[in-house]
């Protein structure tokens, strides 16, 4: 029989539903770039950036991506996904005098401070890091900060 302590709460379901969404637009913009990997490698080279960094990108959005949807090792995909719109942010999006340029980079940096708490809030008990970190009790200390 099911207790009321064994349901997640609606904090867990909200973090899930969080985590989702999230993990949405990476996911899709890694997989469009797979789709179109010609256009992808050669916006890339225009850029001036080599085909390796492409597939980084490419590998990122859907690694971390996964990650935080799924829930495991969430903390490192939030980071490296924070991180990424940063960056992105500050080299690609900084031309202000378009509206359109200073939307993507206002997007960017609220999807980083999404990802950033995240990081330190955890996945929740709906996730793949809580199911680990419940199976392992005992764990190193360093190892329990991490899921």
């Amino acid at each position: 029989m099911e207790n009321a302590a064994s349901r997640p709460s609606l904090a867990d379901l909200i973090l899930l539903l969080g985590r989702i969404l999230l993990s949405l637009i990476f996911l899709h913009e890694g997989f469009s770039l797979i789709a179109t990997i010609t256009v992808t490698l050669d916006t890339f080279e225009k850029l001036g950036l080599p085909a390796l960094v492409a597939f980084g990108v490419i590998a990122l959005q859907i690694g971390a991506g996964l990650s935080i949807a799924a829930g495991f090792l969430s903390r490192f995909g939030a980071v490296a996904l924070g991180l990424f719109c940063l960056a992105t942010a500050l080299l690609f999006h900084t031309n202000f005098a378009s509206q359109n340029e200073l939307l993507h980079f206002e997007k960017d940096f609220a999807i980083a401070g999404g990802m950033f708490v995240l990081a330190v809030s955890g996945a929740g008990s709906i996730s793949i890091d809580y199911l680990v970190k419940s199976q392992l009790k005992g764990m190193h200390p360093w190892l329990t900060a991490v899921l």
